[in-house]
């Protein structure tokens, strides 16, 4: 975890909770402190979606607890026994990702003395509620996160690392063992984008106007990820055949070279045209000069194959096909993520975050 507004909720949550609980003198106000670190969430739709699971999955784990407790008493077994059935019923319900909240409830009500159990039963239940409570009103009211600065500025970070390599590789500059390290960094960075991008699709729109941009946002973002990870996919055939790649003609290897090139900087552009730093028409890939047509590839690549037969020259067509395959899919994605900028900002250019241009 790194420091961040998160870091800063879980404190100010700990605190009021038990604060509160203080104020309201509950018995064992340090079970709210516990209850607040394990009940804060990353987005404030998601505070609103889990707090009822919450507040209801606990009851269900107190009353569980106090069951188990009455009829078998209390004893490290009777303790085992309760959290196992609440388990099992809380996967039924549908509800798994209270589970740890839940445990810290049975525990705390179980550990009531046998004296007056059901009042401190339901005390306990109780300081386990407004650690509940602390983290849903901080998490509400302090530092809302803004996700799709971080949804974008993660995307751009993940792709501009890639074109990188992609260049390098290309020209065969790169070592294999760092290569093959930074692929693997890659792949949990985009692990990561998946997760900015659920955050981003939790939080609310309040109007028809918001919801309507948001829903297009969400499909421009997915395109860019797509696009991302189709450009990890590529990186990774250039590295597997970098051995095949060497041995290409040297004007077929220009060729792919120059492509590769072509598609990095189109993909630069692409990111700086949606967030307003060059003119929509400066991104597109109609310029014939600066990019080579697919089909101008594919014949180039099928004369080759001719020529390596007739000469019985040394050509890995099938290794070639699998990289090939991969650029131009790469491209595909490109072009429809160029048609949905184009269309974002013909109907929504003025919502976009100022901030994102920052990131770039």
């Amino acid at each position: 975890m790194k420091f961040g507004a998160r870091v800063i909720k879980t404190g100010i949550a700990v605190t009021l909770a038990l604060y509160v609980a203080d104020l309201l003198n509950l018995p064992a106000p340090f079970f709210a402190g516990i209850t607040a670190i394990f009940a804060l969430q990353p987005s404030i739709y998601r505070s609103f979606q889990t707090v009822i699971e919450q507040i209801y999955s606990n009851i269900i784990g107190a009353i569980i607890a106090v069951i188990f407790a009455l009829t078998l008493g209390i004893n490290h077994f009777t303790v085992g026994l309760a959290i196992v059935i609440t388990i099992i019923v809380m996967l039924k319900l549908k509800i798994d990702k209270t589970i740890p909240l839940v445990l810290v409830t049975i525990i705390a009500v179980t550990g009531a003395s046998e004296d007056n159990f059901l009042q401190l039963a339901f005390l306990r239940l109780i300081t386990v509620l407004v650690g509940v409570m602390s983290s849903f009103i901080i998490n509400l009211i302090f530092l809302p996160p803004k996700y799709e600065t971080r949804l974008f500025s993660s995307i751009n970070d993940v792709s501009q690392d890639i074109i990188r390599w992609v260049r390098t590789s290309v020209q065969h500059t790169s070592t294999h063992t760092a290569l093959k390290k930074d692929i693997d960094r890659l792949s949990d960075q985009l692990v990561k984008v998946d997760q900015w991008y659920s955050f981003y699709k939790d939080e609310r729109s309040y109007t028809q106007k918001q919801r309507y941009a948001k829903a297009r946002k969400l499909v421009l973002y997915r395109q860019m990820i797509t696009a991302t990870k189709k450009s990890l996919e590529m990186l990774k055939r250039l590295h597997y055949y970098e051995n095949e790649l060497m041995q290409l003609p040297e004007h077929f290897h220009l060729m792919i070279e120059d492509r590769l090139e072509s598609l990095a900087s189109f993909e630069e552009r692409l990111h700086m045209k949606y967030v307003g730093k060059i003119r929509p028409e400066s991104g597109d890939m109609s310029d014939k000069d600066a990019h080579l047509r697919r089909q101008e590839v594919m014949d180039v690549f099928v004369k080759e194959i001719g020529i390596a037969q007739t000469e019985e020259e040394q050509f890995s067509s099938y290794h070639l096909l699998h990289v090939l395959s991969a650029i131009l899919d790469y491209e595909e994605q490109l072009e429809h993520l160029d048609l949905l900028i184009d269309s974002y900002h013909n109907y929504h250019s003025e919502e976009i975050e100022d901030n994102l241009a920052e990131t770039l």
